[in-house]
């Protein structure tokens, strides 16, 4: 299993896992279309599905093109009734109730942010093992075993943006958004500590703010914490070993 990086931030957020023969799972369309054609080398067809988490638009600014290709896309009755348009591909699921998309194999789960019924989703694939997806939560309610890779948000740091709010950078208002919606550092520690890690074999941070983030530190922090191969989500970035095993 491959994965592919389009972007990770609050201007887009859109990820490919890529199965040995081609089978692809679009994990987020928050990017135009024409992003995820030339990251697919044009194959679109080889997209089997896309998993949306929720309707904000660095998640799902690409959908209607996306649906217009022929790709179904799975989210849930919430986030559909949000997206602005009506298609035959969109496709309603709901938490704890799991459903295929090809040889992928979902379970989406409830998670905590400011819109109407988010989903994050566990992606079993024979290649990968079971890959937690959790983004867009400021906190997760749920242990999961059995997990092989993590791509899991850590959003912020409250010292960063504390700091920049005393100087004036960062205004209260956006700050006590930030803290109501996404996934700080140290949640993400607690998170992952309250895990079973031993199989895991890749753990990939996503969703880095731009102004109150440090990807060197989040990344050396989470390593040392976890011992595991840690990787940042920079746009471009493609990971070829996302597999069950490490070699």
């Amino acid at each position: 299993m491959t994965l592919k990086v389009i972007n990770s931030n609050s201007a887009g957020n859109c990820y490919l896992m890529q199965a040995e023969n081609g089978d692809t799972l679009l994990v987020e369309c928050g990017v135009d279309f024409k992003k995820i054609r030339q990251a697919m080398e044009f194959r679109t067809d080889r997209i089997v599905g896309c998993i949306i988490s929720h309707n904000h638009l660095d998640h799902c600014k690409g959908a209607e093109l996306v649906a217009k290709a022929g790709i179904d896309i799975f989210t849930s009755q919430g986030t559909i009734d949000e997206l602005g348009f009506v298609h035959h591909r969109l496709r309603p699921v709901k938490a704890h109730q799991a459903f295929d998309i090809g040889p992928f194999r979902i379970l989406p789960f409830d998670v905590r942010h400011d819109c109407k019924e988010p989903l994050c989703y566990l992606i079993k694939h024979p290649e990968c093992g079971v890959t937690l997806f959790l983004t867009d939560s400021y906190y997760c309610a749920y242990k999961f075993e059995g997990l092989n890779n993590v791509i899991v948000e850590a959003n912020y740091c409250q010292s960063i943006i504390d700091r920049k709010m005393a100087e004036g950078v960062a205004p209260r208002f956006l700050r006590n958004r930030i803290l109501q919606s996404h996934m700080s550092l140290k949640t993400c520690k607690e998170f992952l500590q309250a895990n079973d890690l031993t199989a895991v074999n890749n753990i990939v941070l996503i969703h880095l703010s731009d102004r109150n983030s440090d990807a060197i530190r989040f990344q050396r922090e989470i390593q040392e914490l976890t011992g595991k191969t840690v990787h940042v989500a920079d746009a471009g970035l493609v990971i070829e070993n996302f597999n069950i095993n490490p070699f």
